[in-house]
């Protein structure tokens, strides 16, 4: 991964960079996933406080044994043109990040296998081999997801300009908002209203003519 880069692209995890949204892949594992699939689009449209609602949801999966994780892993599907993106934007010296309200314990095996360069998510608890339904320490929520974009950019000595922010639910709002690019992708209706663009198809190549070159 280069110490610095000429741009920064930020995308969410779920819905976004993959097709799934993984905590309704692992609530599938308790039965769940239709009730947990409910308070997942609700969370995405802004109704309910993310950080709450992933509480909720989180609890769902207690007792969910951890090999659930490799085979929600084995479910989950690339978004369309993702892998186009993330060559194209390495191809023109960027960076590209993750930020998600999803799991490392997902995201760990995906991010890499992708070519993403840094990441960063939420951690389950668990204990005797299953989850407990608690999230270990802070929950990357939406000011999270804003202050890790500023972050890796400060890092790798981007300028706030040359930031792009990629989501589709209403915890990537803060992060579009301080992006010097805000893009809607597969979005809910609050996102749409909210970005600076909207990509209409769900194929992460129609971002490439926005990048630098």
């Amino acid at each position: 991964m280069p110490e610095t880069a000429r741009f920064l692209v930020v995308l969410d995890a779920d819905s976004t960079l993959i097709r799934n949204e993984v905590i309704e892949l692992l609530a599938d594992e308790a039965g769940r996933g239709a009730e947990v699939a409910a308070a997942t689009e609700a969370a995405m449209r802004g109704e309910v406080d993310f950080a709450t609602s992933l509480r909720s949801r989180v609890a769902a999966l207690a007792g969910v044994p951890v090999e659930a994780f490799a085979r929600a892993i084995a479910r989950i599907e690339p978004t369309p043109g993702v892998r186009e993106l993330i060559e194209a934007v390495h191809a023109r010296g960027g960076l590209v990040g993750v930020v998600s309200g999803g799991f490392h314990e997902v995201l760990d095996t995906v991010a890499p296998d992708l070519g993403v360069d840094v990441w960063r998510a939420n951690r389950l608890v668990a204990a005797d081999g299953v989850l407990t339904g608690e999230v270990d320490g802070p929950i990357v929520d939406a000011t999270a997801k804003a202050d890790t974009l500023r972050q890796w950019a400060s890092e790798h000595g981007v300028p706030a300009h040359l930031t792009f922010a990629i989501g589709d639910g209403a915890n990537d709002l803060r992060m579009m908002e301080v992006a010097g690019l805000g893009l809607a992708f597969n979005a809910k209706p609050a996102v749409r209203a909210s970005a600076d663009l909207v990509i209409g198809r769900v194929d992460l190549a129609e971002v490439i003519p926005l990048l630098p070159r």
